[in-house]
């Protein structure tokens, strides 16, 4: 099964609706995205908790890193960058944290407040190679402004 953007947008909205704590956010962002697509192996978040760090938030799937500087790997590339990582090959990928060995590829992407400020990432691991699309990529951009946007820092 893969992930019906459409479908899935709507169920978020009104899960989420009113609700401003963004910790309860990403935890049902992640229960709910998590559970709709099985090339998702691990769905999570990492927030940005101090300069130029990323801590663990909520996930599902096996363990996490607990803390990513954004000097490395792909979570700390898509936070440095501000733009959405979209890797194919996580092993051809400079500087790529391995922190679960089945992981082939993924996509990363910033998660903005309505200030434009990054709070977090939002990471998505599969156990297959190349499992991601642009297609992907935009449903989640969306999802993402939806939940966050409504958000001040």
């Amino acid at each position: 099964m893969t992930i019906d953007y459409d479908s899935i947008i709507k169920t978020i909205a009104a899960l989420t609706e009113g609700e401003t704590d963004a910790v309860a956010l990403m935890a049902t962002l992640v229960c709910e995205l998590h559970h709709a697509d099985d090339r998702f192996d691990w769905t999570g978040f990492y927030r940005v908790t101090g300069p130029e760090m990323l801590k663990i938030g909520p996930y599902q799937g096996g363990h996490g890193c607990l803390q990513i500087p954004f000097s490395r790997g792909v979570c700390g590339a898509a936070a440095r960058t501000g733009d959405v990582q979209l890797v194919d090959d996580v092993d051809a990928f400079p500087g790529h944290i391995a922190c679960a060995s089945s992981t082939r590829s993924e996509i990363v992407l910033p998660v903005r407040d309505g200030s434009g400020d990054i709070i977090a990432v939002l990471d998505i691991d599969s156990d297959r190679p190349a499992a991601f699309t642009g297609a992907d990529a935009q449903g989640l951009v969306e999802i993402l402004r939806l939940v966050f946007g409504r958000l001040r820092g």
